[in-house]
């Protein structure tokens, strides 16, 4: 038994149902028939987050995860792979540990004979920071023939674009809309024990899982299954958001259901999840969409390893059981298929092919009615898997940018020209099945020069690849559903005048707008304090008079939809607009009180104002120095002579009066004027 699985398994024995036999004797805790909501909003709950899958532009190069959202296994050797990085803490995810060998050596992909295992998709592309490059590594880079593509446009255009996963307008609305909400399996085990007060919403700190009470499985499966729920039935406002802005294709995120395919933890959807992914199948029905999966990386078919083989068909069998809920019309079941990579070479490439078709062949009809290929940027070129897809009736789908980073040079050119006479044959995989085709389209971001920095893929494509303009277009990028947005304006393809530019850090389809943080008041003299409380209930009923109308409440199947103006647009690097701006605090600086102001010339100062000592001594005032003494001798007052100063104190002594208390304050201690003689 793998450790993964025995430390798993250990830990489902410990949290096993206690017998009633064993469990603590006293009188029985009485159920309270209500129990407060899950509350599933990551902004609000510190343990559900984001599926690391669905925030990047395509699974086909994920994270190795310590607890994988489904249950693939993971590759024996990962030492010298990044866990995580800065690009993690993007979205609001939580940056991982970064765990790399001390001699670190720069990645690079493997070469067309190279032995390539799973260890090859640990690779990480889509992290931030430049990756070290040899000298060799480089100048082989930039000496690669140019590539050659075609100045076809597949315009004016009839197809349907698409993203992937995860809506970065709705992601951010308040409260959040995402499929994609998942959990640790150490919060699965937590709440297998009942809350403090099951009566009141979980808490953080106030009302956590009591783990002095007996565990229940159950209870910690309705915790995860609450997740999947919530996920699913956020499809609805994606896709009924998409077809107001004219998106028609989406792909649904394979972490729905959070561990379903896991072997210790897994579940079947039906039939909790029934009704919620119906509902959402109605709309996509209704509306007329298309939606399809996209497994990750390791899932693999053609692994040498019985227990890859074993979780493959585990989340392959979650991922049909997924679409096939929805319960879509015919055609729209079909077009619902789920897209799968070959994987690694394993030092052979026709003993990973004999594997394929070895494992394929016992799949059930539904999987195989559902299961794509998809050519790869490592090792899979599209020479390799159309052979294959031809013989076992598989359709086949093109990624252009992974094409022009592993292709087989000995036949074409890299760029979308020569591809295209691959082009009747690639389609004929699709009509044969009734399948309506689909392409996957994304570009390397600019600064790209090796293959393992041309894998990045750039936020928003500049262009349209060559392919008939009635297919299905998936556009794999981080920017998501405004990577689509960008070419339906650069092109101007149907759909392109429906969205406009949001304003920064404002929305208007919530009903608790964003507001900019309130300025302090600035403080009143006490005149003015004075004043203000004679006025005050003059000043309440002008108030109540002036009171504005309360807001419009804005239905729930309004918010988040972008408003009367349709402001959903943001331009590209300002995805911060989305959330509210942040509040600057600046501090104020140190001023010299006696200083003069800058119109006033130091002839005309201002005396400097005395300031009370500890028991009420006058302390000596300050002098105010001129901005130059030299300068300006001729302008300085004259010094006051001491017989003056003599006669002015003798004054003060002689003269007798009540003695003055300081307004405001309580009778009891009192303040004199008088000037103590030296």
């Amino acid at each position: 038994m793998p450790k993964r699985k025995a430390a798993a398994t250990s830990i489902a024995a410990s949290e096993d149902v206690v017998p009633p036999s064993k469990r603590p004797s006293g009188p029985a805790r009485r159920s309270s028939a209500r129990t407060a909501a899950r509350n599933t909003n990551p902004n609000l709950n510190s343990q559900v987050f984001d599926a690391p899958n669905a925030l990047r532009a395509s699974p086909d190069s994920a994270q190795i995860d310590d607890e994988p959202a489904s249950a693939q296994s993971k590759p024996d050797n990962t030492k010298g792979v990044k866990k995580g990085g800065e690009n993690d803490k993007k979205r609001g995810r939580k940056p991982k540990a970064v765990e790399m060998d001390k001699e670190e050596k720069p990645r690079q992909l493997p070469t067309k004979n190279e032995d390539v295992g799973d260890e090859a998709f640990a690779m990480d592309p889509e992290a931030d920071g430049e990756e070290e490059v040899g000298e060799e590594e480089l100048k082989a880079a930039v000496s690669r023939p140019p590539p050659v593509n075609s100045d076809y446009l597949p315009l004016p255009w009839k197809g349907r674009l698409g993203y992937a996963c995860l809506n970065t307008y709705l992601r951010q609305a308040n409260p959040p809309v995402f499929s994609s909400r998942t959990c640790r399996i150490a919060s699965i085990l937590d709440h297998r024990h009942p809350l403090k007060d099951p009566t009141q919403p979980e808490h953080a700190t106030k009302n956590r899982p009591d783990k002095e009470q007996p565990a229940e499985i159950g209870r910690g499966q309705k915790f995860v299954e609450e997740l999947g729920v919530a996920n699913a039935r956020d499809i609805i406002k994606m896709i009924r958001w998409n077809e107001k802005y004219g998106i028609k294709f989406l792909r649904l995120s394979s972490e729905m259901f959070p561990f379903a395919s896991h072997e210790v933890y897994g579940y079947k959807l039906a039939p909790f999840a029934a009704e919620t992914l119906g509902a959402a199948g109605k709309v996509i029905a209704e509306l007329g969409h298309r939606v399809s999966t996209h497994p990750g990386q390791f899932t693999q078919l053609g692994s040498p390893r019985e227990s890859v083989i074993k979780s493959a068909i585990r989340d392959l069998e979650y991922h049909d059981e997924l679409l096939s809920l929805l319960k879509l019309p015919p055609q729209q079941d079909r077009d619902a298929v789920m897209i799968l990579h070959m994987g690694g070479t394993f030092g052979n490439k026709a003993e990973t092919l004999d594997r394929f078709r070895k494992n394929y062949a016992g799949l059930s009809p539904s999987i195989k009615n559902r299961l794509v290929l998809e050519n790869d940027d490592v090792c899979w070129s599209v020479h390799d898997l159309l052979p294959v897809c031809q013989e076992l009736n598989i359709p086949m789908v093109l990624d252009f940018h992974h094409h022009n980073i592993y292709f087989d040079a000995a036949k074409l050119r890299e760029g979308t020209k020569d591809i295209m006479e691959l082009y009747p044959a690639i389609r004929e995989t699709w009509t044969r099945k009734g399948i309506t085709q689909k392409m996957h389209y994304s570009e390397p971001t600019p600064a790209a020069v090796t293959p393992m920095q041309r894998r990045k893929h750039n936020p928003r494509p500049a262009t349209l690849p060559p392919c008939a303009n009635d297919m299905d277009l998936m556009i794999e990028a981080k920017d998501k559903e405004q990577a689509v947005f960008e070419l339906m304006r650069n092109f101007r393809l149907p759909g392109w005048n429906l969205f406009n530019d949001i304003i920064p850090h404002v929305r208007a389809d919530e009903n608790k707008p964003m507001r900019a943080p309130k300025k302090a008041a600035p403080k009143k003299s006490k005149k003015q304090t004075n004043a203000a409380e004679a006025a005050e209930g003059e000043e309440a009923r002008e108030a109540v008079e002036a009171e504005p109308a309360p807001a419009p409440v804005i239905p729930e199947e309004e918010v988040g939809m972008g408003g009367p103006d349709r402001r959903v647009y943001w331009p590209p690097g300002m995805e911060e607009w989305l959330r509210p701006a942040k509040r600057i605090i600046k501090k104020k600086e140190a001023t010299d009180e006696t200083a003069p102001a800058p119109s006033e010339s130091p002839a005309v100062a201002k005396k400097p104002v005395a300031r009370k000592g500890k028991k009420g001594k006058a302390a000596a005032p300050v002098p105010t120095p001129s901005t130059s003494d030299a300068d300006d001798a001729d302008t300085m007052p004259m010094p006051v002579d001491a017989e003056d100063v003599g006669n002015v104190k003798s004054k003060r002594a002689a003269a007798k009066g009540p003695t003055r208390r300081k307004s405001g304050r309580a009778g009891k201690s009192s303040v004199s004027y008088k000037e103590e003689e030296d």
